[in-house]
C-alpha cells in the first residue's frame, strides 16, 4: 500500500468509532461487514441529532417539527434515489430490509402475477431470504422454483441458466454479490435473457451497494432491494426500488396508516406510491441515517476504494496459496472482498472462536445459504468479509490468527 493510500484509509479508518477497540484484550480487527458494517461518527450524529432536536412523525403535522421531521426524511428518499439513478423518487420505497423487500414483491407482485405451472428461477447460491419467499409464493400458487447452478469456482453457470429459460419463466431473482462466496453475479446477461423471456428480473443488492456503484437504469433491473446496515448505515431500515409501472400495478402490502388515500366501511383506496406501501408510522431516523451514510459515501473516492477492497482480497487468496492447508471456496474472478474458507481437519467454528480470542471477528457457518454448503459438501465455512476501512496489514494478522488456529487444532 502507498503512503498516500494507507494515509487515506487511516483518515476514513478514523471516522468509524467502533473501530477503535480491544476484543479479548486485542486490538480489534473487524472482518464481519457481510453480516453488518460499522457506522461512520456522521450517520450517528445525524440519528442522535434527529432524536435531540425534532423527534417527530412525519406527514400531516400541524407543527413546525413534523414538518422538519417530513422534509429530512423525503430529502433521506431523494438521496437514495440518486445513489442507485433510479428515475424518481417516488420508486423507492422504504423497508426494514433487504429481506422485506423481497418479501413485499413476492406477496404483492407474485401473488398478483404468479400462477399454477409459472416457474420462478433463483441461483443456487442465494441466501434463504432469496430462496423462502419465493418458495412460499410456490406453495400457495402451484408455481415452481427452479435452481440456477453454481460453477466449481463459485461463479453462476450462465449456460446452465439459459438452459432454463422458457415461456413459463415468470421472475428471476439473483444476488448481486454472493454473501457467502463473494462472486458478482453477472446482472446484465441475465437481464438480457430476461427481456427476451419477457421476464421480471429482482436483484438481492445487500452486499452490492456496499462494494461499489449501482445503477438501476443501466442494469435496467425490474426490482432492487438493500439494506442500510450492510452500507454503514442503521440497523431496520431498507429499501426496495421498483419500476414505477410494475409498483403502481401491484396491490399494497400491509394495511395501515399512510397506505390510505380514503377509508370507510364501504370501502378503502390507497394511496399514491410509494406510500401506498410505507404503512405505518416509519423509521424516519433510520432514513435520515442512510442518507448521512450515502452522503458519507458520495464524499469518498469509491473507485480508489473498490481498488483497495481489491488488493485486500487478493492478498488473502496469495496468503493462503502460501500456507497451503486452506480450502478456499468461491474463486470467482469477478469477486468482492470476501474470503470465505475451510482449514483443513478444524471445524469452521473452531477457528472463529480462535481468531476471536486474538481479537479477529469472522463469521462462521452456512450464513444462510445452506443449498450452496450442500453444492459444495461442506458444513459452513469462516468468512472474512472485508470493507474499505479494513487495511493489508490487518489480512497479514488474520493469517498469523489462522496460523495459530492451525497450530492449536492441527
Amino acid at each position: 500500500m502507498s503512503a498516500e493510500l494507507n494515509a487515506y484509509i487511516e483518515k476514513i479508518r478514523a471516522d468509524f468509532p467502533a473501530l477503535h477497540q480491544q476484543v479479548n484484550g486485542k486490538p480489534l480487527i473487524y472482518f464481519d461487514n457481510g453480516a453488518t458494517t460499522h457506522k461512520p461518527n456522521a450517520v450517528i450524529e445525524a440519528e442522535a441529532e434527529f432524536y435531540r432536536t425534532i423527534n417527530s412523525n412525519v406527514h400531516r403535522g400541524a407543527h413546525k417539527l413534523s414538518d422538519l421531521a417530513t422534509e429530512q426524511f423525503e430529502n433521506a428518499r431523494r438521496t437514495v434515489q440518486k445513489f442507485i439513478g433510479a428515475l424518481k423518487p417516488e420508486e423507492i420505497v422504504w423497508t426494514r430490509g433487504t429481506t422485506e423487500g423481497i418479501n413485499l414483491v413476492a406477496s404483492t407482485w407474485g401473488r398478483k402475477n404468479i400462477k399454477a405451472g409459472d416457474r420462478i428461477l433463483v441461483s443456487g447460491m442465494e441466501h434463504h431470504s432469496n430462496i423462502v419467499p419465493w418458495q412460499m409464493l410456490c406453495e400457495q400458487t402451484g408455481a415452481e422454483l427452479v435452481p440456477i447452478p453454481v460453477l466449481e469456482n463459485g461463479e453462476l453457470d450462465l449456460n446452465g441458466f439459459a438452459e432454463l429459460m422458457e415461456p413459463r419463466v415468470k421472475l428471476i431473482s439473483v444476488a448481486h454479490v454472493s454473501n457467502a462466496l463473494g462472486s458478482i453475479n453477472p446482472i446484465p446477461d441475465i437481464v438480457r435473457m430476461a427481456r427476451i423471456n419477457e421476464s421480471v428480473v429482482m436483484v438481492d443488492g445487500a452486499q452490492g451497494v456496499s462494494h461499489f456503484e449501482v445503477d438501476v437504469l443501466k442494469l435496467d433491473v425490474d426490482f432492487y432491494a438493500f439494506s442500510s446496515h450492510k452500507l454503514f448505515g442503521p440497523t431496520g431500515m431498507g429499501v426496495l426500488y421498483g419500476k414505477e409501472e410494475l409498483l403502481n400495478d401491484m396491490p399494497p402490502y400491509q394495511g395501515g396508516g399512510e397506505m390510505i388515500e380514503h377509508c370507510s366501511f364501504a370501502g378503502t383506496t390507497w394511496n399514491q406510491l410509494p406510500y401506498k406501501f410505507e404503512a405505518g408510522t416509519p423509521n424516519i431516523a433510520g432514513a435520515i441515517g442512510l442518507a448521512a451514510a450515502i452522503n458519507y459515501l458520495n464524499g469518498l473516492d469509491r473507485k480508489v476504494l473498490a481498488a483497495h477492497e481489491d488488493s485486500l482480497i487478493k492478498r488473502a487468496h496469495q496468503l493462503a496459496e502460501e500456507m497451503g492447508g486452506i480450502r478456499i471456496i468461491g474463486q470467482s474472478p469477478k469477486k468482492a472482498s470476501v474470503f470465505s474458507f475451510l482449514l483443513d481437519g478444524a471445524h469452521p467454528a473452531d477457528v472463529g472462536t480462535l481468531l476471536d480470542q486474538q481479537g479477529i471477528a469472522v463469521r462462521t457457518g452456512h450464513h444462510c445459504a445452506m443449498p450452496l454448503m450442500e453444492r459444495f459438501q461442506v458444513p459452513g465455512t469462516v468468512r472474512a468479509s472485508m470493507a474499505f476501512y479494513n487495511t493489508l496489514d490487518e489480512v497479514d494478522a488474520l493469517f498469523r490468527g489462522i496460523e495459530k488456529a492451525k497450530m492449536f487444532l492441527l
